[in-house]
């Protein structure tokens, strides 16, 4: 049977970034009818009533019914030790992400922190993910059965090192070619799940690793590729070490068959020319996550610039380095380097990147991150008054993107009253 919703509908008819937040269209009285995990109709409150008048229907109010959020970078082995008190980006790594990754041998252990990343995403309005694993093949079993256990659209992958890094966290350019291939033929299609080519970043992997996961990407387009891009400073000075004749860090991926069309490049702070320009001629994907590069005292990534030629931006959360689970934080964390740079983003813009735009970053966007007819009916429902702060403020709002900010700029979980992964409630 058809199941009816009602509440503010939010859905995307542009980009606000190119179109303004009239790309946006929030219908106060709205109705979204779902069957079958998809979006059959939208329409007025009245119009749904009476099309489907033998719907279950629950209603939601003065809620905001948004597409689900989609996080198109993190770490779900970092689950544990999300907000640990560190330094800069390799001595964290160093610190707290390797040890704790070595624990992913265990398969168990590692099915224990799937499960609870996804309570905790899932509990946070977020519906889809794109993941980085270890180099184990096990924590991709686990971050996968997990996932499609609930039912869900995530992309994963096995990260890939040979150097750098501790004896026990390293595979060679051949094991990591054979268990990425093994676990793609295994997982990538299957359900709602795809696999996702995964070299951690250039400095711990040797030229000879990075042809060889270029080579399985060459083989395999339908996959998409993910990695660390000029994150840090001292991180690009230490890639100019390694790689002594590469022209620039963008370089030691492209002269290795990955950079790409379905390339998903984090971070990206202090990029040079070229490699914008060459990013912007393949139509690869840059991903910035706010809440981390504060953290980690990474930088403030240029919105403005990378928006305006033209390259798909996703928001992400980069849990653990990030420090929330929150999509709705990391918006909040995304408007504040905004502020920063003398770039004021426009609510609409913010919700678009955690939704709309991290659905085209994924590549993914005819299938998630809308509310439309024929859309998979991945949905978040969104409590405007979910705390007293935010209510107080919210009751003085004359627009609804008045009503909206607050809950951008100090919602949390609070503020989710229900999830709908597949047109089901979580």
């Amino acid at each position: 049977m058809a199941e009816l919703i009602l509440g503010q509908v939010l859905s995307y008819h542009g980009d606000p970034f190119i179109h303004g937040p009239d790309a946006v269209h929030i219908e106060r009285q709205g109705g979204v009818v779902m069957l079958g995990g998809e979006i059959v109709a939208t329409g007025t409150a009245d119009a749904m009533r009476k099309a489907y008048p033998r719907a279950n229907v629950t209603d939601h109010g003065t809620c905001l019914i948004s597409p689900g959020f989609i996080d198109p970078h993190v770490h779900y082995p970092q689950t544990a030790i999300i907000a640990s008190w560190g330094k800069r980006l390799i001595d964290w790594l160093n610190t707290y992400t390797f040890p704790e990754e070595m624990r992913f041998a265990d398969p168990a252990y590692a099915s224990e922190i799937a499960n609870r990343y996804f309570d905790l995403t899932l509990a946070n309005g977020t519906t889809t993910v794109c993941s980085y694993a270890t180099i184990h093949p096990e924590s991709v079993d686990a971050f996968f059965t997990a996932a499609q256990a609930r039912g869900l659209r995530t992309y994963a992958g096995k990260t890939c090192m040979d150097r750098n890094a501790p004896s026990g966290l390293q595979d060679t350019a051949k094991s990591a070619y054979d268990d990425s291939k093994r676990l793609l033929d295994k997982w990538h299609g299957q359900d709602r799940l795809s696999y996702v080519i995964t070299p951690r970043f250039s400095p711990t992997s040797t030229p000879d690793q990075l042809s060889a996961l270029g080579a399985l990407w060459a083989e395999n387009q339908s996959c998409l590729m993910q990695t660390h891009l000029s994150e840090q400073t001292d991180e690009i000075a230490w890639v100019k070490t390694l790689y002594p004749t590469a022209r620039d860090y963008l370089d030691t991926y492209e002269s290795h068959g990955l950079l790409g069309m379905g390339g998903l490049y984090g971070h990206a702070i202090h990029l040079e020319p070229r490699e914008v320009d060459r990013l912007v001629e393949v139509g690869a994907s840059l991903i910035h996550c706010p809440t981390s590069n504060t953290f980690i005292g990474s930088g403030l990534f240029d919105m403005e610039t990378m928006v305006a030629r033209g390259l798909r931006v996703g928001l992400a959360t980069d849990t653990g380095g990030g420090s929330s689970f929150s999509m709705l934080r990391t918006m909040a964390a995304a408007y504040e380097v905004g502020q920063l740079r003398g770039t004021s983003l426009h609510p609409a813009q913010l919700w678009w990147l955690a939704t709309q735009g991290s659905a085209r970053a994924l590549r993914a966007d005819h299938k998630i991150g809308n509310i439309t007819a024929g859309m998979e009916a991945d949905l978040v429902v969104i409590d405007l008054a979910s705390t007293a702060a935010i209510e107080q403020s919210t009751r003085r709002a004359e627009t609804i993107w008045q009503s909206i900010f607050p809950t951008i700029m100090m919602g949390d979980d609070r503020a989710v009253k229900a999830v709908y992964v597949a047109g089901k409630l979580t």
